[in-house]
């Protein structure tokens, strides 16, 4: 089997950071809901709880600037080797230059919106 080429690891790269910035969002969004219960329980512990939360909402809101950069390193990747492809004559299969546009479309999606 051959190994991937550049434009696939390079897609899939982006792929897995969009994704992965998907997820601290929703983690985000679980994390608020989780605030508010603390906030209304009458438990003895939710003082501390409230405070574990707060701090995990923070911990998150900090990783998202370094994925968006990550995300917008990848991307300025993907598209090199998206011209290096057709500089080259379009070496690479119709279904990984499908894939990396798609990919640079979501990739773009989730820039606008975290912005």
């Amino acid at each position: 089997m051959a190994p991937p080429s550049k434009l696939a690891v390079a897609t899939s790269s982006l792929m897995r950071l969009v994704k992965e910035e998907a997820s601290y969002h929703k983690e985000m969004e679980q994390q608020q809901v989780r605030i508010e219960k603390a906030g209304n329980s009458t438990d003895e512990n939710a003082d501390y709880q409230l405070k574990q939360e707060r701090q995990a909402l923070e911990e998150t809101k900090a990783v998202l600037p370094s994925i968006r950069q990550k995300i917008t390193d990848a991307l300025a990747k993907l598209e090199e080797q998206l011209e290096a492809n057709k500089d080259a004559g379009g070496t690479a299969s119709t279904e990984e230059v499908t894939k990396a546009k798609d990919a640079v479309a979501s990739a773009k999606k989730a820039i606008r919106e975290s912005a």
